[in-house]
């Protein structure tokens, strides 16, 4: 069975792979206002209604994006996103 076809036999698979894509989607929107270096160090997290959660590599990191998040949202709303706020967290990817 290919994953379209269990995502068509299952509502809420569909429904968790069109979160993971609006995320992303919100992630390439910003882009181009987060700086470079910082790029790598962040992925695109749950979205929860209008709000929108950003995972960090580290608490560095963090405190930048946190002070970008305004501008963050005001570009989200211009490109049609409603966003109620953007959550920052800090996710450490385990040791291998």
């Amino acid at each position: 069975m290919s994953l379209q076809q269990a995502m068509s036999h299952a509502p809420g698979l569909a429904r968790l792979a069109e979160l993971a894509q609006a995320s992303s989607a919100r992630l390439r929107a910003i882009e181009p206002l987060i700086p470079a270096m910082l790029r790598p160090a962040i992925q695109a997290g749950p979205v929860d209604g209008d709000a929108w959660c950003l995972l960090v590599s580290s608490n560095a990191v963090a405190a930048k994006v946190r002070q970008l998040v305004p501008a963050f949202e005001a570009h989200l709303r211009t490109k049609g996103w409603p966003c109620s706020g953007i959550r920052v967290k800090v996710h450490v990817a385990p040791r291998r």
